[in-house]
């Protein structure tokens, strides 16, 4: 469903921040996408949603496609239209608005009358919180249900493809693991997903792939149940060294990671 080859993106034509990326998101697939701060996770992000030029981005090299049509170079919102999603981290919602002027907001595109009415069901069966808070304004609803609101907002689209960024960011240790269950839900429902995420367990747990990014480039890919397995993987983004004990990811020489990963 997503194709996106030899990628490469130059911030303000001078910093190189995407050195040659490729990933794939099969048609009803979780593909995870993983990394510390600053490995490139949100500019891939930005380059499949067409947000680059917002940030002084470009592309310089590398092609998108989605659902066969190449997208290299689309507009936001035709990508929008061709049924892809995107809930950003920090969740963005409109916290003036109640939750139903929110969900609305998300459905502009959607132009098929019940096919917004069906939307708007399927959130609020997935999100029974929501229908009880319905009348209630964005701003002071709490971190887990702003979240689920964002998520709720991006699926009034019906999108093909959800590209969640951090969606576990901030959110009680329960609350990641119901966002985890909802995740799962919307997969199971048709819908293929692209998790950008720093709590590697949680993604790798629901994912059939897993891609592991650092400085640009990606270090790592293979199916997400291996991945789980990997020693350097425990290590650096469980926490765990063989023998089981916990270490920061914080604490490991940068020049280790890129030795092993190489290696």
């Amino acid at each position: 469903m997503l194709k996106v080859e030899n990628l490469e993106v130059v911030y303000n034509d001078v910093v190189l921040v995407l050195r040659g990326i490729s990933l794939v998101v099969g048609d009803g697939q979780i593909v995870a996408l993983l990394g510390a701060n600053g490995a490139g996770k949100t500019t891939t992000l930005r380059a499949v949603t067409g947000l680059l030029e917002v940030h002084e981005g470009d592309i310089t090299k590398g092609e998108i496609t989605f659902d066969d049509h190449d997208v290299t170079d689309l507009d936001p919102s035709k990508r929008v239209a061709l049924g892809i999603s995107q809930v950003m981290e920090g969740r963005r919602i409109f916290a003036e608005l109640d939750v139903d002027d929110n969900l609305r907001a998300g459905a502009y595109v959607n132009r098929n009358g019940k096919g917004v009415q069906d939307a708007h069901d399927r959130v609020m069966t997935l999100f029974p919180r929501l229908k009880e808070r319905r009348t209630a304004t964005a701003g002071y609803l709490s971190g887990g249900e702003q979240q689920m609101l964002a998520i709720g907002r991006a699926l009034m689209q019906d999108p093909k493809l959800l590209i969640l960024d951090e969606p576990s960011l901030g959110l009680a240790p329960l609350l990641v693991q119901e966002v985890r269950d909802i995740i799962v839900e919307i997969n199971q429902q048709g819908t293929s997903v692209l998790l950008i995420e720093q709590n590697a367990s949680m993604a790798l747990s629901i994912a059939s792939h897993g891609y592991i990014m650092e400085t640009g480039k990606m270090v790592m890919d293979g199916e997400a149940a291996k991945l789980l397995r990997d020693e350097d993987v425990k290590e650096f983004y469980l926490g765990l060294h063989a023998s089981g004990e916990k270490k920061s990811f914080r604490n490991v020489k940068h020049y280790k990671r890129r030795k092993r990963w190489l290696s």
